[in-house]
């Protein structure tokens, strides 16, 4: 007797990122509640369950969802491409991106977060890792909670710099809104958003601030994150305090291990690269952001040594001036072709170990390797149906080289986060999108008035 089930997926490929890497030729995932109970051929399952509901067909390549391992849900989508794109790493961040963070209210940091989670989710985007840029964590949870993404977050956090002034904190006060998030937040085995133990990073935090962060993190057996090194500021910074570069300090300072995830690390020596590999951290590589912001990616960045030593990679697009988009489609084609060019050779980061990054990877960076990144049995439900009857999709003859270099987040036509729909037919089934689009154009209007930076737009608009 069938076996009762919600939901069916079927696709004339599913790709399951499984140990093997099996990819299922006229597939299925059958999906009880919010959790994957099966996955195989679709003749099987459909001898096997009785679906409530069922999904897909013969057009549709079948995916787990995509792991977002580096994004600023706050401060930029509402402000997205203001910032010009021809300003340095110090005054993109100093002059331009702090000023326009410190002018958000509480209800357009909600919107803001909500817009990021729209537009990930509607190019095949599942889950995040947030980058700390939020000011109003409760209000952002709550949009969150309502667009239906799955996510870590965590407040703006640092107790260093004492510009701008709405942001200012000693390490008293950082500390303790550090662990308020983690006592009130913390994610359930059924919760899609939770905090996490995150830092701003760079040089913006004490050393008490440094080890409070690495405790609470143990202590709620949460991961922990921040930024750090993408352009020569931290590293020289580092010496210049302490004599050393940053990861030699946050070694001994016991920061480092397998549940943190450190961004862009672009301008490590290789001292520093055995210290994160024998530390196990994960590096989320937002290659966008790197281009943009000149941080010389392809001339210093050592991702693929990162990679020959075991370092798990995921990807992040970032904030929204500084790659300006959220479809990490889009970013794990860079991944899969700037060091490629970089080092004059066709076998860095093929479109295979590019796909993993941005699936598995992200996965293991948010301490959610057995919850996320691939289809297989007891896993969350969390899938992507990529629409095939599109011209970038046809012919189909290679499913990972068509969804790294030919595809992005236009084809994506369905998307399931923990067993339910929240994407049909390219369409938000959670929240009014015309409402959504047009409450965002007026918040990105009224946030870069209120922050007194000029319009830097080159031509004129008459």
């Amino acid at each position: 007797m069938a076996e009762n089930i919600d939901l069916l997926i079927k696709g004339w490929y599913v790709v399951t990122m499984n140990e093997t890497r099996d990819i299922i030729r006229d597939g299925a995932v059958a999906v009880r509640g919010n959790e994957i109970v099966a996955v195989g051929k679709a003749s099987d399952l459909t001898d096997l369950y009785d679906a409530a509901e069922t999904i897909g067909g013969d057009r549709f390549v079948v995916t787990p969802g995509m792991v977002n391992s580096h994004i600023h849900v706050t401060g930029e989508p509402l402000t997205r491409g203001y910032v010009p794109d021809d300003t340095p790493f110090e005054e993109n961040v100093f002059m331009w991106l702090c000023p326009l963070y410190a002018v958000h209210t509480a209800e357009e940091e909600r919107l803001s977060g909500q817009l990021a989670a729209v537009e990930m989710l509607k190019s095949g985007t599942t889950s995040f890792l947030e980058a700390g840029t939020i000011r109003f964590l409760d209000e952002v949870i709550d949009g969150l909670q309502e667009v239906g993404i799955r996510g870590r977050v965590g407040k703006w956090i640092w107790d260093l710099p004492p510009e701008p002034d709405v942001y200012r904190q000693n390490t008293e006060e950082s500390i303790s809104f550090l662990q308020r998030q983690l006592e009130q937040y913390v994610a359930g085995p059924n919760d899609r958003i939770g905090a996490t133990s995150i830092l701003v990073g760079h040089t913006t935090c004490s050393d008490p601030l440094w080890r409070a962060a690495r405790e609470l993190a143990t202590e709620y057996n949460v991961g922990m994150s921040f930024h750090m090194s993408p352009a020569k500021l931290d590293p020289e910074g580092f010496v210049d305090e302490f004599g050393h570069r940053p990861m030699v300090h946050l070694a001994e300072l016991g920061v480092l291990g397998p549940d943190v995830a450190i961004t862009h690390c672009v301008q490590v020596d290789d001292q520093e690269l055995q210290i994160m590999a024998a530390a196990g951290v994960s590096v989320a590589h937002c290659p966008t952001t790197a281009l943009k912001v000149s941080y010389g990616v392809t001339q210093v960045g050592k991702m693929p040594e990162m990679m020959q030593a075991g370092i798990n990679l995921g990807i992040g697009t970032d904030g929204n001036n500084a790659s300006n988009y959220s479809d990490l489609m889009r970013a794990t084609y860079l991944v899969a072709g700037l060091f490629k060019d970089a080092r004059q050779d066709p076998q860095m980061f093929p479109a295979e170990k590019a796909y993993e990054m941005a699936t598995l990877g992200g996965a293991a960076a948010m301490q959610l390797s057995d919850q996320i990144g691939s289809l297989e049995v007891g896993k969350k439900a969390d899938l992507v149906l990529h629409d095939t009857d599109r011209p970038e999709w046809r012919p189909l003859l290679n499913v990972i080289n068509q969804l790294v270099w030919s595809a992005d987040g236009r084809g994506v036509h369905t998307v399931v986060v923990d067993g339910k729909k929240v994407v049909e037919d390219g369409k938000m089934l959670t929240i009014d999108e015309e409402a959504l689009y047009a409450a965002a154009q007026q918040a990105g209007e009224a946030i870069t008035t209120r922050s007194g930076l000029p319009d830097k737009a080159k031509y004129p608009i008459l």
